[in-house]
């Protein structure tokens, strides 16, 4: 079997740069990077700089537009389908022409994967999402991941899905995200999964498994999924766990207790810094201060109802013997959540480099820092943006690793 890949929502690459550190073969030929409502499109950019452009099956540059425009068919036949996609409204309705049709909320992005997947039948499907997807919406736990497994189903796929601590798995962050890989269930692989317990291929058996390795289990729930997506939709709900397996609409899901792996550490990752411009100033210290304390703070919903907002501390600047906290899209402005370091040169406080947060992601340093393929150097800010919408490239190798076993079975 090929080892091409489609890759959607791409970013600067992250997906690409993870399989590609394999050195196994993996050809990514066809990738969709846009921002909506962005004159200047500077992650497509940088990873046209690094990687060249992808024309479709018709010989057309259609990388940098909105995907929802693309036409699917049109897109380079794969064998896998990868993408980080967004957590969104996937309520569905019925559609007015046929009652077995559906239609989901304009903009989310869920459905261009889906009519990806109706168009080219890929083998196998890699997805990363935000680790609260398995919880929402709020007023209905569960339902939108219930969408997006009833999908599946649907199309003749199975899945298992992990959310990751990356610091856990020996990476330099700790970010959550959810992990989802699907497969056809006419692939050898597929096959071969319906011989085996759904115990065995969540605790050692899996894909998942495999890639993240467990050392405990607890007890299995399960639950059927509802046929019609709009039910699902309307009514499901389920307590997702971190770990868990879909196949033919019924869904098993545990929590697990990770084997563990020593993760970096942030203060091996930071550089001497000569520039004052990333240093804190005085006259911003008191806020910044203010911004990682704890808070309570009353405050007065719309309905008149009175409640006092609290939170706790940020440590105040980040210790160097821990990994670094979840990387956001505000990353170097002046947030609670933004990180801020003791230089190990002045010992005076900062925020991270651009290279540093290159380096807390797993992307090469300076991957951001280059001339993109408009000519012009990508802004400081759109550096830090990009990093904190990127995906941390060690985890996709270690499934890749995985990846690589699967498809030599399959030719």
């Amino acid at each position: 079997m090929n080892k091409t890949i489609c890759e959607l929502f791409a970013g600067v690459g992250g997906f690409r740069l993870g399989f590609d550190a394999l050195g196994s073969g993996w050809e990514t030929i066809w990738f969709s990077q846009w921002e909506p409502g962005k004159k200047m499109q500077w992650a497509h950019d940088c990873y046209v700089a690094h990687f060249g452009d992808s024309p479709d099956k018709n010989g057309e540059l259609h990388t940098g537009d909105d995907i929802a425009a693309v036409d699917k068919t049109a897109i380079p036949d794969h064998t896998l389908l990868v993408g980080g996609f967004p957590c969104q409204d996937y309520s569905v309705a019925h559609t007015l022409s046929s009652s077995q049709g559906i239609e989901g909320k304009k903009g989310v992005l869920w459905w261009q994967i889906r009519d990806t997947i109706i168009a080219k039948r890929p083998p196998f499907c890699l997805f990363e999402n935000v680790d609260r997807l398995l919880k929402s919406p709020a007023k209905q736990r569960g339902r939108d991941f219930g969408v997006i497994l009833a999908c599946l189903a649907r199309l003749g796929y199975s899945a298992e899905w992990r959310v990751v601590n990356a610091a856990e798995y020996g990476a330099a962050q700790r970010r959550r995200r959810t992990f989802i890989f699907a497969y056809r269930n006419d692939t050898r692989y597929g096959i071969e999964t319906t011989q085996r317990t759904p115990e065995a291929i969540l605790q050692e058996k899996g894909f998942m498994a495999k890639s993240f390795p467990i050392s405990d289990i607890s007890d299995i729930t399960d639950t059927a999924l509802p046929e019609d997506i709009v039910e699902v939709s309307d009514s499901f709900g389920f307590a997702f766990q971190p770990a868990g397996y879909m196949t033919q609409g019924h869904i098993y899901t545990a929590s697990v207790t990770v084997a563990g792996e020593a993760p970096i550490l942030l203060g091996s990752l930071l550089e001497k810094c000569k520039d004052e411009d990333y240093y804190l100033t005085s006259d911003r210290l008191q806020k910044w201060d203010y911004l990682k304390g704890a808070k309570k703070i009353p405050r007065t919903a719309a309905n008149g109802h009175q409640y006092v907002f609290s939170e706790g501390p940020v440590a105040f600047p980040d210790p160097w013997d821990r990994p670094a906290r979840t990387m956001l899209t505000s990353e170097s402005t002046l947030n609670r959540s933004s990180h801020v370091v003791a230089d190990p040169g002045t010992g005076r406080l900062r925020i991270l480099l651009p290279e540093e947060a290159e380096k807390i992601q797993g992307f090469p340093v300076g991957w951001t820092g280059c001339v993109t393929s408009n000519g012009k150097p990508m802004p400081r800010r759109m550096r830090y943006f990009c990093m904190g919408n990127a995906l941390v490239v060690p985890m996709i190798t270690r499934m890749g690793k995985v990846l690589d076993t699967i498809i030599e079975k399959e030719s």
